[in-house]
């Protein structure tokens, strides 16, 4: 059965399972969705998506659901789920296939920035054919219910973040921020826009900082933006971590030189 869902204020949208798609992936209760449609005819159901996204507003898809399950082969089994791409390829793979669910044993599958961040670090390479790749459905589903406790016993509404240190992942600032901004209904209630326009504002603050050589409002506006781009990061769907690691795995072997104050890189 396919559900057609509606977060009021936000977003109309598909899923075979309401529970992980919208309340553990999204955040969002029962009583904060509303279930508009449903079928068990995949076409009809992404049609009415379509149609009900421009009838409310809300940003259209690209692409109609239906769409999502074309372009991806995943070979399922009981234990595992493959993928017709080679591990060196993976990741590009799956980002080029973000927003996909496949159904296991175990439950539904979604491809977003958090679990395409897990099967990057735990696929392994077929032992029949080097250029496929798996992950075990039990694995993957554990870390789901992992998440599902945490999410229980903080009442935070963020996936713990698997690659921070083990002694940074509950105490980091970046936290602090975004239960900060939890609490305050940021996430469930914000505007990305809202935030990239606050963004704009505070790196007007640090220009006249700057001219005026005024240290600690330099230091107070960048801690400003700081914050701004933690939750503009965070209502996208992803951490502001990921994007600073993303943004460092592309520089960090960059070449170049300083040319009248800033760094030119090499065009090679």
């Amino acid at each position: 059965m396919y559900y057609l869902y509606h977060i009021p204020g936000k977003k109309i949208g598909v899923t075979r399972d309401l529970n992980t798609r919208v309340t553990l992936i999204q955040g969002y209760s029962s009583s904060e969705y509303e279930v508009l449609d449903q079928s068990d005819d995949v076409d009809y159901i992404s049609d009415k998506e379509i149609e009900l996204q421009k009838s409310y507003g809300y940003k259209v898809d690209r692409k109609k659901y239906k769409n999502l399950f074309k372009k991806m082969k995943i070979n399922v089994t009981e234990q595992t789920s493959t993928f017709a791409s080679p591990f060196s390829d993976l990741k590009k793979y799956l980002n080029n296939n973000k927003g996909m669910s496949w159904e296991t044993s175990h439950g539904l599958f979604e491809l977003d920035a958090q679990t395409i961040k897990w099967i990057t670090k735990n696929a392994k390479i077929s032992m029949y054919d080097e250029n496929r790749s798996y992950i075990y459905n039990k694995a993957f589903a554990e870390y789901f219910k992992a998440v599902r406790n945490l999410n229980k016993n903080t009442n935070d509404v963020f996936l713990p973040i698997a690659e921070m240190p083990d002694h940074k992942r509950s105490q980091t600032m970046f936290n602090d921020i975004r239960n900060w901004a939890r609490d305050r209904g940021l996430f469930k209630k914000g505007d990305p826009m809202v935030q990239y326009v606050k963004l704009q504002e505070e790196a007007g603050e640090l220009a006249k900082a700057l001219l005026k050589d005024d240290q600690p409002e330099v230091i107070d506006a960048i801690g400003d933006m700081v914050v701004v781009l933690t939750n503009l990061a965070h209502q996208r769907g992803v951490y502001i971590e990921e994007c600073i690691q993303t943004a460092y795995e592309v520089i960090n072997k960059r070449t170049g030189k300083m040319i009248n104050g800033t760094f030119v890189k090499d065009e090679n």
